[in-house]
C-alpha cells in the first residue's frame, strides 16, 4: 500500500513543509551538486543515484527534525550518513575538490527551495534553517576531508595492494610465500580462475578513469563477499583476472554463487560483462589457464555473446579458429576483397544466420529477396567462394569470424 504525501499548507511550519518536499528537494540538490560539476556531469546518467540519493535523502530528513525538535545535529551524526559515502569516492579517487564544490551545490538548493516557501513573517524560521543548514555544511565538509585523508593513509589500501602483487605474482608463476604472508592471505592449492572482460567505455580520459575506479572498487567488494575476503584481483575497471581459492568441501556451493555473476556486475557497472572461468586449477598452473581464460572473455566479448559466465567448451570453434598461424591469415584474407562493400559483409552474416531462408535475411537487411540473392552472387564472383554451397559457406563462415576478431587488413 502507498500511503499519499500530506498536502503542503501554508499553516504547517516552514519546516514541515520541506521535509513534505524533501523526496523532490533531495533529487534537485543531487542533479544540481554532483550532477552537474564536470566531471560527473559527463558520467551514464544514474551513476550517483543509487549511492548517494539516499543518503542525501535520509540526512537530510534527520536533519530538518532536529532543526523541528530544536535539537543539536552533531558532527557524529553527519558522519554516520557522509562517511560510508565519502570511503567510496575517496576510494574511486573521485577529485576531493569536485566533491566538496558538489556538497556546496547542494547546499545552495536547500537554501533557495526554503526561501521559496518562506512566507513573509518566517523571516525568523529562515534564519533558523539557513545557519543550521550552515553547520550542516561545515560538518559535512570536514567530514569528508577527514575521510580522505584516512582512506589515502588506510592499512586497508596497503593490504589491498598486497593482495594485487600477491595476485599478479601468482599470475605469472613467481614465488609468493612471502607476499602471502605480507598481504596476510594464506595461498591454497587450487583456485578458481576468473576472467572478467568489459566493453571499453567510448568516454572523454577523465570520465573513463572515474568509471574505471568506481567498477574496481565494486568489483572488489563483490568477490570479497562472495569469497568471504579471500578473493585476489588484478583489475583495471575493463579486463583482469581474479582467482578464488577452492576448498573441497564447498565446491559446489561455489559453483552456484559465481552463475550469476556475470548479470549482477553488468547491472551494477551499466555495461556487458564476459566471464570466463576455469575450475579447481593447481597453483602451478595458474599461469596457463589465466591467460586461457583471458582469451575466452575476450572471444565473447569481440563476437558479442551475452552477458555471462563462459567456459572454453562454450567457444571451442572460434577459440581454434582464432589460434595464430598461417592458416589464420590464410582464411582471414578469404573475404578481404568484401572489405571496401560493407553491405556485402552484412548479406554474408545474414546468410550465415539464417541459411536457406532467404526472405527473412532479407528482411533483416531490408532490401528484397532478389537484391540479397544479387549480393550472394557478387560475393561468390569477388571471393570465388559460393556461400550458397554448404562447405563453402563453413569456410566463409569461419574466415568471418576471424576477420571479425583480427580483420583481414591487418594480415599479409
Amino acid at each position: 500500500m502507498v500511503l499519499a504525501s500530506p498536502p503542503v499548507t501554508g499553516d504547517l511550519p516552514l519546516v514541515s513543509r520541506l521535509l513534505t518536499r524533501w523526496p523532490q528537494i533531495a533529487e534537485r540538490m543531487l542533479a544540481a551538486g554532483l550532477g552537474a560539476t564536470p566531471p560527473a556531469a559527463d558520467l551514464p546518467p544514474g551513476h550517483f543515484t543509487a549511492e548517494v540519493l539516499p543518503t542525501i535523502y535520509a540526512c537530510g530528513r534527520a536533519v530538518l527534525h532536529a532543526i523541528g525538535e530544536e535539537r543539536e545535529f552533531t558532527r557524529s551524526d553527519v558522519a554516520a550518513f557522509v562517511v560510508p559515502v565519502a570511503e567510496r569516492h575517496a576510494e574511486d579517487r573521485f577529485p576531493l575538490a569536485i566533491l566538496i564544490e558538489a556538497i556546496h551545490g547542494s547546499a545552495q538548493t536547500v537554501l533557495a527551495e526554503a526561501s521559496t516557501l518562506a512566507r513573509a513573517d518566517e523571516k525568523d524560521q529562515l534564519v533558523v534553517v539557513g545557519s543550521r543548514l550552515l553547520d550542516l555544511l561545515m560538518h559535512i565538509n570536514i567530514t569528508v576531508v577527514e575521510t580522505y585523508t584516512e582512506v589515502e593513509q588506510s592499512i586497508y589500501n596497503a593490504e589491498r595492494e598486497a593482495r594485487r602483487e600477491l595476485c599478479a605474482a601468482l599470475l605469472r608463476g613467481l614465488p609468493a610465500d612471502e607476499l602471502a604472508a605480507r598481504a596476510d592471505t594464506p595461498l591454497t592449492d587450487r583456485y578458481t580462475v576468473l576472467a572478467i572482460h568489459l566493453r571499453p567505455d567510448e568516454q572523454p580520459h577523465s570520465v573513463a578513469d572515474l568509471l574505471a575506479r568506481r567498477r574496481i572498487r565494486v568489483l572488489l567488494r563483490t568477490l570479497e563477499a562472495l569469497s568471504n575476503g579471500t578473493a585476489l584481483v588484478t583489475f583495471d575497471g575493463t579486463s583482469g583476472i581474479a582467482l578464488l581459492p577452492n576448498h573441497s568441501e564447498s565446491a559446489g556451493a561455489d559453483a552456484a554463487r559465481h552463475r550469476g555473476l556475470a548479470t549482477e556486475l553488468a547491472e551494477k557497472f551499466g555495461t556487458p560483462v564476459y566471464l570466463a572461468e576455469c575450475h579447481s586449477v593447481p597453483r602451478a598452473d595458474v599461469p596457463s589457464f589465466a591467460e586461457q581464460a583471458a582469451e575466452v572473455a575476450s572471444l565473447a566479448r569481440l563476437l558479442n555473446r551475452p552477458t555471462g559466465r563462459y567456459q572454453l567448451d562454450d567457444l571451442l570453434l572460434e577459440y581454434q579458429l582464432t589460434r595464430p598461424g598461417p592458416a589464420r591469415d590464410r582464411l582471414a584474407q578469404r573475404i578481404a576483397p568484401l572489405l571496401r562493400n560493407p553491405h556485402l559483409l552484412e548479406a554474408l552474416e545474414a546468410h550465415l544466420e539464417y541459411g536457406s531462408d532467404r526472405k527473412a535475411a532479407a528482411a533483416r537487411l531490408h532490401v528484397h529477396p532478389n537484391t540479397f540473392s544479387y549480393r550472394l552472387r557478387r560475393i561468390a564472383e569477388l571471393t570465388g567462394i559460393d556461400p550458397a554451397e554448404p562447405t563453402n559457406s563453413r569456410m566463409l563462415a569461419a574466415a568471418l569470424t576471424i576477420h571479425q576478431l583480427y580483420p583481414a587488413s591487418e594480415h599479409p
